[in-house]
């Protein structure tokens, strides 16, 4: 979940709605995004084991998402992000999927709901969860305090550390793969 770098697309995607429907708006699309993820916690393995995806297959996946994302973060390419767009209340998309609830968080719910124990994923989703929140509902707040160039800069850092997490999980998920099926003798 990247709030901080969806702050810019969040601000230009409600810019025609007034501040306070804003909040609503923003508050539900996060509790979509939060419904998904947990569902996606409790289905992730089943989904996996379905379609005969490896933990490494989603790692490796996961850190090529969210490098390429990263990278479109440190380097953007201009594009308006309202393109596109129809000019009424956005419901789900484009917020809550893919912006908050993206493939690379899903791949990260799957994968950890496989690794460690329901009460630490759904814990973990819910402190990013929070965090998101906070950062998105005060959106407005913080880009008037930090300006353009401070979201420019803010975000760019944002894009710097998710390039290492993309990086981490892609290393991950190949030596994970060399694990189990290239065994050492």
């Amino acid at each position: 979940m990247d709030s901080i770098g969806n702050v810019p697309i969040f601000i230009s995607v409600l810019k025609k709605i007034e501040p306070k429907r804003q909040r609503k708006i923003i508050f539900r699309e996060l509790l979509i995004a939060l419904v998904i993820l947990i569902i996606f916690h409790f289905i992730g393995e089943g989904i996996l084991t379905l379609l005969g995806i490896g933990q490494h297959t989603v790692m490796i996946a996961g850190g090529i998402i969210l490098f390429l994302i990263a990278i479109r973060m440190i380097f953007p390419s201009g594009h308006k992000y309202e393109e596109g767009l129809v000019s009424s209340e956005p419901f789900i998309v484009p917020l809550a999927i893919p912006l908050i609830a993206g493939p690379a968080a899903l791949a990260a719910v799957m994968l950890y709901s496989s690794q460690e124990s329901s009460g630490i994923v759904i814990g973990a989703i819910c402190i990013a969860w929070v965090a998101s929140t906070l950062v998105l509902l005060s959106s407005t707040y913080l880009a008037k305090a930090l300006g353009m160039r401070g979201m420019i800069a803010l975000e760019r850092l944002m894009g710097l550390i998710l390039t290492m997490i993309a990086i981490q999980m892609l290393v991950e998920g190949i030596d994970l793969f060399i694990i189990q099926h290239l065994p050492l003798k």
